[in-house]
């Protein structure tokens, strides 16, 4: 793959992954509640969704997808119902307070769990690969250059929302959020409820 191809794929992702939604909501609630491991756990598992789908468009499956309108429409509505359910978790979560050792092992988990959730649920994921990324595949690609594809976006994906929850969870700032995380977690369910309405709503 030529550099400046792949400079531009690198912009496309990088512009995908620092888009606002319901995949920052979800470091930032993990980071508040379960500090910077937690954070770091579903940055790194929503990475691995996001690789799995820059894997199915290099296999031409991404655009299969989004021609079979049933299935398009059943992920489109398990992804709303799904954010629907995190946003009222998040509205019914309190002040996040000190946890426990187990407490932090199950956050860490919970934590992966929803990363790659969120990823694999978020239908505008599908249409931005088919969309944008499907434009540096062509049939006559190397299979080298194809994971080069996939590795790029799961790297700028997972290292960006690494980011993020290191620099939330910095002694500066953590402290500062969690005095304020019952407004933030309310934020967080209204707008993970409303980005599955806007999904459901087309």
């Amino acid at each position: 793959m030529p550099l400046s191809l792949w400079l531009s794929l690198v912009a496309v992702c990088a512009m995908g992954a620092m888009s606002p939604g319901p995949s920052l909501a979800l470091v930032l609630r993990h980071t508040l509640g379960g500090g910077r491991l937690a954070g770091v756990s579903a940055a790194l598992s929503h990475a691995l969704g996001v690789g799995f789908y820059a894997l199915l468009t290099v296999w031409g499956l991404g655009a299969l997808i989004a021609r079979q309108p049933l299935m398009f429409q059943a992920i489109t509505w398990a992804g709303a119902c799904y954010l629907a359910w995190l946003g009222i978790k998040a509205l019914q979560a309190g002040r996040t307070d000190t946890l426990t050792s187990q407490a932090v092992a199950e956050s860490h988990r919970r934590a992966a769990r929803e990363g790659i959730l969120v990823a694999l649920g978020n239908p505008k994921l599908i249409l931005f690969f088919v969309a944008l990324l499907s434009q540096f595949v062509s049939a006559d690609m190397s299979a080298t250059a194809k994971g080069l594809i996939v590795a790029t976006a799961l790297v700028i994906d997972g290292s960006w929302y690494t980011l993020v929850a290191v620099s939330l969870s910095h002694s500066a700032v953590l402290p500062w959020l969690r005095a304020r995380s019952h407004w933030i977690n309310r934020a967080t369910g209204v707008l993970l409820i409303g980005l599955a309405v806007r999904v459901l709503v087309g």
